[in-house]
């Protein structure tokens, strides 16, 4: 169980969409690179962008609904800074851009911030910068949104989360992908669940 505000979230029990192990055969199956320079090296995802905007890389089938993707990933040392995904989310072709998509990371905003926001306005925005992270690391990597309740978990450990007042149509902006914000990352074991949950009421005993 995944516990966030008011909900359990149960992977046992929540529908498994996509997992496929890494490799040049699933790759030129199952993604389409859209900014920056991806390509698998030795069973990880790498993604290399030198730039300061998002070099993405989406999986090419449909997620709608409450979905989470849960993957492993880490920054390829000298790079330091920002592991990023979405969910919920689309490519503007015309603008040949990101178009609505709800988009988390780790050490990320310039700063250092675990943080959560939402594409392509940015004016909803959820990030802290007490997420001590090591460069290099191998994170498990959770994050997701139940009807706009957006979450990022951190080897099982909440991090974040965060409500959306006016939630992504989740039926219709429906791609999951990876971010290199002018960053050099490796993502691997990336798995996609439909999120079966249960409500969760909690109360306070008095301490005194």
């Amino acid at each position: 169980m995944l516990e966030i505000m008011g909900k359990n979230i149960d992977l046992e029990k929540s529908e498994l969409l996509f997992n496929e192990p890494v490799s040049d055969k699933s790759f030129s199956a199952n993604w389409t690179v859209h900014c920056g320079n991806w390509l698998v090296r030795e069973g990880w995802l790498t993604g290399k962008n030198p730039d300061n905007c998002p070099g993405m890389v989406f999986l090419n089938g449909d997620y709608p609904g409450n979905v989470m993707v849960d993957f492993e990933a880490r920054t390829v040392l000298p790079c330091t800074h920002d592991i990023d995904f979405m969910w919920n989310g689309s490519w503007d072709k015309e603008k040949n851009q990101r178009g609505p998509a709800y988009v988390a990371g780790l050490e990320g905003w310039w700063t250092g911030k675990a943080g959560i926001e939402k594409s392509p306005d940015y004016k909803l925005t959820a990030a802290t910068p007490l997420f001590d992270f090591d460069p290099g690391r191998t994170y498990r990597i959770q994050g997701g949104s139940i009807d706009g309740h957006c979450f990022l978990f951190v080897d099982g450990h909440l991090v974040l989360e965060m409500t959306d007042p006016d939630p992504i149509d989740s039926r219709k902006f429906t791609k999951v992908g990876f971010e290199a914000y002018c960053s050099h990352i490796q993502v691997r074991t990336v798995k996609v669940f439909r999120i079966a949950w249960q409500p969760l009421r909690r109360n306070y005993s008095p301490e005194f």
